[in-house]
């Protein structure tokens, strides 16, 4: 079993930046693949971000490429998500995913989710 807790949302302005925490309370955390999902109000959950688990495969997705990244600790069991230059339409939950296997985007295939952190931009 997989526990995951995020931290870390909050109120920022747009151009701004804030940093996501996951902690995981999991066995042989470093072998899990650990993804950042957001969930806009209306809108469907998408992915963010993914890495693998020695830390150097991470996988981004386009329209935050250049401003977030993701990294992991597995000595503290825990996946960081760092955002930069963030804009209004960066405003969701924010969801850390956990699976054991291999590089993947799709929601469907991830086991484990925390409850969720929420990011506000405002303009």
């Amino acid at each position: 079993q997989v526990r995951l807790v995020e931290s870390g949302g909050g109120l920022v302005q747009a151009g701004g930046s804030l940093g996501l925490s996951c902690a995981a309370s999991a066995l042989a955390f470093s072998r899990l693949y650990m993804g950042w999902f957001r969930q806009a109000p209306g809108e469907e959950r998408e992915f963010v971000a993914a890495i693998g688990w020695v830390g150097s495969s991470s996988d981004v997705t386009d329209s935050v490429k250049g401003r977030f990244t993701i990294s992991r600790h597995n000595a503290n069991n825990t996946v960081y998500l760092q955002m930069t230059s963030l804009k209004p339409e960066d405003s969701a939950v924010y969801y850390c995913a956990a699976r054991y296997g291999s590089k993947q985007r799709a929601i469907s295939r991830y086991n484990y989710w925390g409850q969720g952190t929420q990011v506000t931009v405002s303009s």
